[in-house]
């Protein structure tokens, strides 16, 4: 066998097993469904399911279109108008994705509780009893509605930002010459265009919602995902929970499905023979301002009001001056799990890029397909697919030491924290296997082949070629990965080892007893980790428009 045959067996070899490894969560969740559990279920038909299909439908629906309208605004005044301070929203606007939901559910409910902040600014006019009334109620499904919207709405103006900039002037100017308005134009030819981003937009804001469970949960809303909880750890059924967690499954088939309605039939080519990009319009003046404060507003709701709290319950309550050293341990815990994610991420994504790349065939496209599907899996589901199957392993282990005569070393996956590694690669997958796909599209098969023409083989070609014009993919697929896995909550809850916690649960447990304030520094330290490659993100994103 040649070495280039033997490289690319290796890389489909790899891209097999990790589409394998991504699907091992799903099937598990259908087996363990396929178990009886009529006592459970005979309480869930009666009191649970009702509410829990209600709020979810409710919050995603709700999140869904608040999103959608906040991301859809942005994005179109920042890339059709002209105004001070234009270029600033264009780092601020997406910077609410460093703060993870759950934070903002915290956050806003210190503020807006009885005696909170909100609560004593209102005293200083009105008397208690008005003050207490005149507080909105956050726990409610309308409180997280807003809380989780205020934080998501960036998925949306990302996707709709990259259509409205990249859109040809001659469709707005023959609207004009026909007499349409501003706002006609906008709903008749901006806002169809854009349909497909808007689709992509709205499906990620979906996921994310389901995935949640910590803001949901604290903000008193029975979702299937709090309800999938709930059931496999206080009515102790896995066999009802991973029932629950099929219907989770069918509302992300549906959802996806529904982005891909969304796209269908739609082109995104640029005419050929006018490429103008559509000229923005200047606003100066008092619509300047109010399309400044607008674009400003969710910002200062979904990142600054979060991010100055943590801020100044730090300070006031001397957590730089006394730092936890346990705080110490949760950090590394977090980086040490991100880290070896976020590395094992970046080879199985690239190795099923790669054998894909190397020689299409129809089980590679699969692999491919399927290495990428993890995103879509809500990180409770994840957990409870990924309990059996590593129970397995570790049930194997301990039988393989006990036919050799040797002592049992118990449970080394789930023990040893490999489980939340495990669950953080499945799900963010997708990330570097998404960029690295787009950053081999921009790489010339040419380059392949005058490399094959020299005599290079594969690995050669991989290593002079494909690895240092990947570099700059590469690395944002890192960037992603760890911080999505550094806020990642509801597989690292269930999955984690006993007595070992993350920044993440840290703050989680603050917060079930009342005390959130305390773990105000470990939040503001995954703020700050986060707060940098978010702005990476929007580096590129500023394009000239076109001539007048």
């Amino acid at each position: 066998m040649n070495r280039t045959t033997r490289s690319g067996r290796i890389a489909a070899a790899i891209a097999v097993a990790t589409a394998i490894l991504v699907a091992a969560p799903v099937i598990s969740i259908i087996a363990l469904a396929l178990q009886p559990a009529p006592d459970v279920w005979q309480t869930l038909i009666q009191y649970v399911l009702p509410r829990s299909l209600l709020d979810t439908a409710l919050l995603l629906a709700g999140v869904g279109a608040l999103s959608l309208a906040i991301g859809t605004g942005t994005a179109w005044m920042i890339s059709l108008y002209e105004f001070r301070g234009r270029k600033m929203l264009l780092w601020l606007v997406p910077l609410p994705l460093a703060i993870p939901t759950y934070l903002a559910a915290y956050v806003y409910v210190d503020l807006f509780e009885p005696l909170g902040l909100v609560h004593q600014t209102l005293a200083v006019w009105l008397p208690l009893q008005d003050a207490v009334r005149a507080l909105p109620n956050l726990r409610s499904l309308p409180g997280a509605i807003i809380v989780i919207a205020l934080v998501l709405y960036p998925y949306v103006y990302l996707s709709a930002r990259t259509m409205f900039q990249f859109q040809s002037a001659e469709f707005a100017e023959a609207a004009k010459t026909l007499g349409a308005g501003r706002w006609t134009i906008f709903w008749r030819i901006s806002l169809p265009m854009a349909r497909p981003a808007l689709a992509v937009g709205t499906a990620l804001v979906s996921l994310e919602t389901l995935n949640d469970i910590g803001a949901s949960e604290y903000l008193g809303v029975r979702t299937l995902t709090v309800s999938v909880f709930t059931t496999w750890l206080n009515r102790g059924s896995l066999a009802g929970a991973a029932q629950l967690s099929c219907f989770m499954l069918a509302i992300v088939a549906g959802l996806i499905a529904i982005e891909r309605y969304g796209r269908r039939n739609v082109t995104t080519e640029f005419s050929a023979e006018s490429p103008r990009l559509t000229q923005r319009t200047t606003l100066a003046g008092i619509k300047g301002g109010l399309a400044f404060a607008a674009c400003l507003l969710p910002v200062c709701l979904g990142f600054l009001v979060p991010l100055l709290y943590l801020a100044h319950q730090s300070f006031k309550r001397g957590l730089f001056a006394n730092f936890d050293m346990a705080l110490w341990r949760d950090a590394f815990n977090s980086v040490a799990f991100a880290s070896l994610a976020t590395l094992a991420a970046l080879l199985l994504g690239f190795a099923t890029i790669l054998a894909w790349r190397w020689r299409p065939s129809r089980l590679r496209f699969v692999a491919m397909n399927i290495a990428q599907l993890g995103y879509t899996l809500p990180g409770l589901v994840l957990a409870l697919g990924l309990l059996a199957p590593l129970l397995a392993i570790d049930n194997a282990l301990n039988a393989l030491a006990a036919s050799l005569g040797q002592s049992l070393p118990g449970l080394i996956v789930i023990g040893s924290g490999a489980a939340v590694v495990i669950a953080y690669v499945i799900r963010f997958l997708a990330v570097p296997t998404g960029f690295i796909k787009a950053g081999f599209e921009r790489i010339p098969r040419d380059y392949d082949d005058s490399a094959r023409a020299v005599g290079a083989g594969q690995a050669t070609t991989m290593r002079l070629i494909h690895l240092p014009l990947l570099r700059p993919a590469m690395l944002g697929a890192v960037i992603v990965v760890f911080v999505d896995c550094l806020k990642e909550l509801p597989a690292t809850l269930l999955l984690r080892p006993l007595n070992v916690d993350t920044l993440a649960t840290s703050i989680y447990q603050y917060a079930s007893r009342g005390s959130f304030e305390e773990g105000a520094l470990a939040a503001l330290l995954i703020v700050a980790a986060s707060i940098g490659p978010v702005a990476w993100l929007t580096r590129f994103s500023d394009m000239p428009s076109g001539p007048a």
